[in-house]
This record gives structure tokens, C-alpha cells and sequence, in this order.
């Protein structure tokens, strides 16, 4: 399950209205997605992704489909003009459009403070450390994205959220001492909310399933089950239901090694150096 970012990541709503623009040319022509599939040698799948604008439509795949749908290269045109993005990868961007509208959330991570946790502070120290640096206005960009997503966990009817941190994610003092403090009270903080449990993994571990990396799994609206996992030069969807179940298993099997709720909240306490 190698990670893989595309090569120039395009906007996800124009990749969207393309995906749009083919469903109602294969529709205007008289076939379903299985036939057109057949027709182009992909499975039913890879033309519903691409019309939902999950995948990217190729240039020579859109030139082949213009032929076949006789839409007089409105396709490849579309495909050419596809405006590119500068604040996230393609599979960064889907994700976040699927985190806002979850009915339930689970993440792993074993470096940083999950995303969703992060103080503005804590987040600014983070991105600044990026290596090649962003320009000072799109680190600032960057983390108003960050903090703005953070509004789910306050929402009326928020979703299910289900964190598993490593210890050591919490032991770095990222931005220096007051930065690290602010962020050890926040996490405290959102410890307390209904809708969200928090687990420490502590360092005396003597191994746990999450060694492979950090992942989230994300449940849709309509109880569709997907996850995502980023690497250092790339990112991944994954929608494969076997692949899933794996980093569903993994997941499950975190919670019975990490900490309870309660010990996790007092583990803080002390970090903080409360009583």
C-alpha cells in the first residue's frame, strides 16, 4: 500500500464538474458505466471515480472517451484547463471535504498532535519547520485552514471522534515550552468533550500495531468505511474494503494497547505538572 501523490495535483471541484460533464456525455450516448468501462478497458468503478471527481480523467483516456462519446474534444479541453492548486494535494484536499462531513472519525498518529487538536501556536511552530519553507503568507494560509477545520468538534451534532496518540507525539516540545504547555491544556481540554475520546500509547510498550505509521479512518454519511495515510512525500486514499479492514483491525487493536481515557487525562495531568 505504497503512498502516492500525483504530479500536479488539480482542484477538486473542477475535477468534480469535469466528472460531471462526462456522466451526462455517457448518459447522452446510451451507456452505463460498466458498458463505457468495457468500451475503454477500465472497471465500473474507475468510471463512477472519475465522474464523482475522485480521480483524475488522464489526457489520453479523455481524448479516447471524446472519440467515443463524439464530444468533439470537450473532454480533453476540460483536462488541459484544469486549474492546479497551491494549498493541498489532491488527496489531502478529498479528505478534508470527507472530514467535514463524517459521521464518525479515528486517528492514529505517532509524531505530532492530530491535526484536528492542534493549537494555532502549536500548528504555526509545526509548519514553520517544513523543509523547503512555505512563503510567509501560505504558512499563514495553512494554518487559518487548519484551525477552521477544527469548528467539527463544537459542531450541534458533532461526529464520533476517536484519537490515539503516541506518547512521545506529546513529549516533543514543539514552538519551545509555552507553545508545548498550551497545547498539553488544549488536549486536556477536548479530553472533556462528549463526542471525543482520547487514548495515550504509552512509551513502555513493549510493541503495539501501529508501527507502520499514523492513518485515520473516516465513516461517511452513507456508512461508507475509508481511510487515509500520509508518508513523508505523499498521501493516499484508500477505498479498497480489504485495506480498510486491515487499518480497521490495527485500529482496534491500539485502543485495547494504549492507555484508558482516564488514565490517558491523568498522563497529561502530570505532564502538565498537575497534581
Amino acid at each position: 500500500m505504497s503512498a502516492k501523490r500525483p504530479p500536479r495535483p488539480k482542484n477538486l471541484t473542477s475535477m468534480k464538474m469535469l466528472g460531471k460533464q462526462l456522466a451526462a456525455a455517457r448518459r447522452a450516448a446510451g451507456y452505463t458505466q460498466r458498458e463505457l468501462g468495457d468500451l475503454v478497458k477500465l472497471d465500473e468503478e474507475t468510471i463512477a471515480s472519475i465522474e464523482q471527481g475522485r480521480r483524475s480523467l488522464k489526457p489520453d483516456l479523455a481524448a479516447l472517451l471524446d472519440d467515443i462519446l463524439q464530444t468533439k474534444g470537450m473532454l480533453s479541453v476540460g483536462v488541459a484547463n484544469l486549474p492546479e492548486i497551491d494549498q493541498f494535494p489532491m488527496w489531502a484536499e478529498l479528505y478534508m471535504q470527507h472530514e467535514r462531513e463524517a459521521i464518525a472519525l479515528s486517528w492514529y498518529d505517532n509524531a505530532v498532535v492530530p491535526g484536528l487538536l492542534q493549537t494555532r501556536a502549536y500548528a504555526h511552530a509545526l509548519l514553520s519547520g517544513r523543509v523547503p519553507a512555505y512563503e510567509a503568507d501560505e504558512l499563514e494560509t495553512k494554518v487559518a485552514a487548519r484551525m477552521e477545520r477544527r469548528e467539527i468538534l463544537h459542531r450541534k451534532v458533532p461526529p464520533t471522534l476517536s484519537f490515539v496518540v503516541w506518547e512521545p507525539a506529546l513529549l516533543m516540545p514543539t514552538g519551545g515550552r509555552e507553545v508545548h504547555l498550551e497545547q498539553l491544556r488544549f488536549l486536556r481540554e477536548c479530553s472533556e468533550l462528549p463526542c471525543l475520546s482520547l487514548q495515550i500509547l504509552p512509551l513502555n510498550r513493549t510493541s503495539h500495531a501501529g508501527d507502520a505509521g499514523p492513518f485515520i479512518l473516516v465513516e461517511t454519511p452513507d456508512h461508507q468505511h475509508l481511510a487515509y495515510t500520509e508518508s513523508q512525500r505523499g498521501s493516499q486514499w484508500v477505498s479498497n474494503p480489504d485495506e480498510v479492514s486491515i487499518l480497521a483491525r490495527k485500529y482496534a487493536m491500539l485502543r485495547t494497547q494504549a492507555l484508558t481515557i482516564e488514565e490517558s487525562r491523568s498522563l497529561l495531568d502530570r505532564l502538565l505538572g498537575e497534581p
